[in-house]
């Protein structure tokens, strides 16, 4: 637990002085409280003392004054609430919003390796429920957890001058509160973690419900989803449900030990004032020991309202430590390498997988020499690691064992923004952002031209299809590109990876949504004008690698062949088959 408030407090950073403040102005607060039942004691104590004959008269003088310090102690007890509301209020939402931006950023950082340790819909719960869930109960510890101490501390102070016995009484009520709250606390956090799983689970449902709300449409399987989303919500009910009924165990006790108590003090202090008991307590104290026993239950309760808080964030705060406490699995070099020379690329007796604590390799004992300036195809089966070879080339995964080395040196070495920089990949799933047309291909390049920007999207083919759009490069392409197809947004995408001007570019099946009429006419339109750039194509079709310098067949993570189309029809017969099938198809036509 240590570690998790370690971590996590790293995040206050600039709102430490409102959260230091803020619980000594709550300890003035609870100062306040706890003067004004004993001013009231002496002033009703005068009364009491004329009534018996102890006084002549009132001294009016001293009650007068002793009700104006009350006044300015409630008001300055007000003062205090409210300044340490807003207080707790600045801290808490300052500390939340530091606290989702460490995390976002610490997501930057991660390798490819990293993002797989965690999905999507638990990386958003933990960036939004989870933190709202720690920044109620860091509000909560500041405001009460110094307060509600103090209160009790000071009550039981008090109480002692009164009549000590009652100060007894009040410490073995609050300490069986206090196991009753220990004994809740042990229960719920359990159910409290398995919510916070079941609540990954859900949103994983609905992201992939509306991410894939077309799908769900054209099978008609609307049923089966909400039964999916009706039983993913039922168990974060069911499980919330077992966390609060523990819960609502602690206001019911401590309202039954309150009423305990007040009856107890009520029947001493009568016995007392009657002298059938030893002590001294008179009717204005019995009132002030009311209030004081008041204070100090309520103290437990706000101490057990903070843990249950803290409790209900303990799996939260737990979650939120492993984004924050994840590390990059791609080390900064030493002495990184910031220029990278030419798009030559070298596999040294490579192997990898994606775990390390994995027996299965992806890819194994790969040697691969590759010029500046080739055109390279790939082709194998699926599974067969085409994706994940050419993931090794801009170093979104490090290699298991061997090396990758562009423009002669280990990817391991180069500043990692200089060599993705150098590195374009249009990757097998096209990814498009909100905004026009123009603003997802300057992701390419910010500063680009609105020359440039058509001049890249001339040679991927999407000219045409760009300024036939309402407003054509300032055209909103809606979350996802949703308002273009798929063949569109695969242009879009090697438009955007060519703006870069990079030393290689990868196409990841890149053209599998174009027709092959438009696929020769990019294949052209990249030896046309980059001439110098290496380009690396993984695709299913033969006839957008057969033109390539060389093709590289891969087979269970294994180099089965490398040649040229026509070397490889004749001596590979994993290539001559994939050929030969394609053909029948008349895929090559």
């Amino acid at each position: 637990m240590y570690r998790v408030i370690k971590t996590l407090l790293k995040s206050v950073r600039e709102y430490k002085l409102s959260s230091i403040l803020c619980p000594i102005v709550m300890i003035g607060e609870a100062v306040m409280e706890i003067l004004i039942p004993f001013l009231m004691t002496y002033i009703v104590g005068q009364f009491e003392a004329l009534a018996k004959g102890q006084i002549a008269e009132i001294n009016v003088t001293d009650i007068a004054v002793c009700a104006v310090i009350m006044v300015l102690c409630a008001v300055f007890a007000l003062l205090c609430g409210v300044l340490g509301g807003r207080l707790a209020a600045k801290a808490s939402c300052g500390f939340a919003h530091n606290l989702r931006e460490d995390m976002y950023n610490n997501l930057q950082s991660y390798s490819f390796a990293n993002i797989d340790n965690f999905s999507t819909a638990s990386l958003i719960t933990r960036i939004t429920t989870d933190v709202s869930n720690v920044q109620n109960a860091y509000q909560m510890a500041i405001r009460m957890l110094v307060r509600a101490p103090v209160l009790f501390i000071a009550s039981i102070i008090m109480t002692v001058f009164i009549e000590p016995i009652m100060a007894l009484i009040f410490g073995g009520a609050a300490l069986l509160l206090g196991c009753v709250v220990a004994v809740c606390m042990i229960k719920v956090v359990p159910y409290f973690r398995t919510m916070f799983a079941k609540y990954d689970t859900m949103n994983s449902v609905v992201q992939e419900d509306l991410t894939a709300i077309r799908v769900v449409k054209s099978y008609v399987r609307e049923k089966r989803e909400i039964e999916k989303m009706k039983k993913a919500s039922g168990e974060v009910y069911a499980y919330s449900v077992k966390a609060e009924r523990i819960l609502t165990v602690m206001m019911p006790c401590v309202t039954l030990v309150m009423f305990i108590v007040n009856i107890i003090i009520l029947a001493l202090g009568a016995n007392m004032e009657m002298g059938a008991i030893s002590g001294n307590v008179s009717p204005s104290q019995i009132q002030t020991l009311i209030q004081y026993s008041a204070q100090i239950l309520s103290g437990v309760m706000m101490v057990a309202m903070c843990l249950n808080f803290i409790s209900l964030s303990k799996g939260s705060a737990d979650r939120i430590c492993e984004v924050l406490n994840e590390k990059t699995t791609l080390p900064k070099p030493a002495k990184p390498v910031f220029e990278v020379k030419n798009g030559s690329i070298d596999f040294e007796n490579v192997t990898f997988a994606y775990s390390q604590k994995s027996d299965k390799r992806v890819l194994k004992d790969i040697n691969l020499h590759i010029e500046s300036g080739e055109t390279v195809g790939i082709i194998g089966a699926t599974g067969s690691g085409k994706t994940s070879l050419v993931s090794l080339i801009p170093r979104l995964y490090d290699v298991t064992e061997g090396s990758v080395k562009v423009g002669g040196t280990d990817v391991r070495d180069y500043d990692t923004d200089t060599l993705r920089n150098k590195v374009a990949m249009v990757l097998q799933k096209n990814v498009l952002f909100s905004g026009s047309v123009a603003e997802n291909l300057r992701w390419g390049d910010e500063y680009a031209s609105d020359e440039d920007l058509r001049s890249v999207a001339r040679q991927a083919c999407a000219e045409e299809f760009i300024n036939a759009l309402p407003g054509g490069f300032d055209y909103d392409l809606g979350q996802g590109g949703v308002n273009v197809s798929g063949g569109q947004k695969q242009r879009l995408c090697i438009a955007r990876a060519l703006l870069k001007k990079p030393d290689v570019i990868i196409f990841d099946d890149s053209t599998s949504a174009v027709d092959t009429k438009t696929d020769t006419q990019i294949r052209e339109a990249l030896k046309k004008y980059a001439p110098d750039t290496t380009k690396i194509i993984i695709a299913q079709r033969v006839a957008s690698v057969q033109d390539a310098d060389k093709i590289i067949v891969l087979d269970e993570g294994k180099i089965a062949g490398e040649g040229t189309h026509s070397q490889l029809i004749k001596d590979n017969a994993i290539y001559r088959e994939v050929y030969e099938s394609q053909l029948k198809g008349g895929e090559n036509e």
